[in-house]
């Protein structure tokens, strides 16, 4: 299956396979850690019942979400050193320091409140809880700060010296960690985690409201889940744009990968809205697209001129059809988050919101969208990185450990076949969860047959009670 491909090509398919598998789990959890501190302090403040009842039914979820993540981020780190060898010996003194602050201020953060939070409402008082599942959600958002650090130090290095044996060798951590794309990509990325939770809680709560109208948890979360998106969606659309330009500014030739600009156009660049790039020909053949837009949109000028990939050496480029349809997936699913949230509004303004089934169906089929999104953006940025790991100065080639084909085909057969048989198994368990509607009296993870939930001085319902 696996024949004709070097060392190099397995191991950066094997480490997109598991960084791809692992962003999932983050991007949800982030946001749902957040979603739960709001909703419990929502039933602090007002003290209604579906407040407590959704903290319940999504803290099952985000427990499951949460461990999946740990689990599959921690191959991720080994592989460094198996099959990344040589980028983590040239790279380490930068990128070393930085992981382990993400352990020391956020993994740790998250992993001494996340018992409380979990375990806990009926052991401590409620401020104490809350505090705790105020923790575990700016943990998450620390975690996210410095990994996005290393991510984007790697995109556009700077505050670093190269030693007589290669390495980059700090010279200045506040430019290495506040490096030009950072503050970009740290606020598209966890916008898009916010995001793709309240797509997944969306879903849930119109998969419910299809079934129940009545049913309040699901009414409470859809109602939530859509003023999010609506909110969110254009500031995210807004975020890209810079995002964007700033990309245009620091790697010019993943733009020019991502816009399917094989040459150079002095008196305006037209945004090819769809196409097959031939990158062989450097050409996009059968192309629709909309003249000097692409200009408009990069340059806020019809007729600024765009250099395109014939001003960058062969070498250089990026696979440019997979940046170019990664882009095209990305934006497209973000546009139609923009439409369900105005959907949304227009249903919340004609009093129809719990009872429009359109729109249910409409936020069901959203639910995955934020998930593949998120990876149709990491996919962009990652491949439109290359040929390089540190852009400019590290190539991808130059990185690998010095291994056989063989062995690392072998790794990867390996974490093919337990990835899709654990985590399978776990994201099933998550859709079981999510296909039981919320109701009064919510078992928490405490809770059991023998053992029903009375924390807070709320008394479930007697089914409840029997485990029922």
């Amino acid at each position: 299956m696996l024949d004709g491909f070097d060392a190099l090509v397995l191991a950066r398919i094997q480490f997109a396979f598991t960084v791809s598998f692992h962003f999932l789990f983050p991007a949800f959890s982030i946001g749902l850690a957040s979603y739960l501190a709001v909703l419990e302090g929502l039933w602090l403040k007002t003290g209604r019942e579906v407040y407590l009842t959704l903290f319940r039914y999504w803290l099952k979820i985000f427990a499951i979400t949460f461990a999946m993540g740990v689990v599959s981020g921690i191959v991720m780190s080994y592989q460094f050193g198996t099959n990344w060898s040589v980028f983590s010996d040239r790279a380490g003194p930068v990128i070393g320091p930085l992981m382990a602050y993400e352990v020391l201020t956020a993994f740790f953060l998250e992993a001494g409140f996340l018992g409380v939070m979990l375990f806990g409402m009926e052991k401590v008082g409620k401020k104490l809880h809350f505090a705790a599942t105020l923790a575990v959600a700016v943990g998450t958002f620390i975690s996210a700060f410095w990994i996005l650090a290393v991510n984007s130090w790697m995109h556009t290095p700077q505050g670093f010296i190269i030693g007589a044996n290669g390495q980059f060798l700090p010279a200045d951590w506040w430019a290495i960690i506040f490096n030009p794309s950072f503050p970009y990509r740290l606020v598209h990325t966890v916008i898009a985690a916010y995001l793709t939770t309240a797509l997944i809680v969306g879903a849930v709560g119109a998969w419910h409201l299809l079934r129940d109208r009545g049913n309040a948890g699901a009414r409470k979360m859809f109602s939530m889940a859509m003023w999010m998106a609506a909110l969110v969606a254009p500031v995210q659309i807004f975020a890209g744009d810079l995002h964007g330009l700033n990309t245009l500014e620091h790697q010019p030739a993943k733009v020019m990968a991502m816009e399917g600009h094989f040459g150079s156009h002095p008196d305006g660049a037209p945004l090819i809205l769809f196409g097959l790039p031939d990158q062989d020909a450097a050409t996009v053949r059968y192309k629709l697209e909309i003249p000097k837009a692409s200009s408009l949109i990069l340059k806020h000028d019809l007729d600024a001129p765009l250099a395109g990939l014939d001003s960058v050496p062969r070498e250089d480029w990026p696979p440019v059809p997979i940046v170019f349809w990664s882009f095209r997936v990305m934006v497209g699913l973000g546009f139609l988050m923009l439409g369900l949230g105005l959907f949304s509004l227009v249903a919340r303004a004609r009093g129809r919101l719990y009872d429009w089934p359109w729109l249910h169906r409409f936020a069901l089929a959203m639910g995955p969208s934020g998930l593949v999104a998120v990876l149709a953006g990491w996919i962009t940025t990652e491949v439109g990185r290359q040929p390089y790991t540190i852009y400019g100065l590290l190539r991808t080639s130059a990185s690998a450990s010095p291994l056989d084909a063989p062995a690392v085909a072998a790794s990867l057969v390996a974490f093919v076949l337990v990835y899709f048989a654990v985590f399978g198994v776990g994201v099933w368990y998550l859709l079981k969860l999510m296909g039981h509607a919320p109701h009064a009296g919510e078992p928490g993870i405490e809770a059991g047959p023998d053992r029903p939930i009375r924390s807070a001085g709320i008394t479930p319902a007697p089914a409840v009670e029997r485990g029922q």
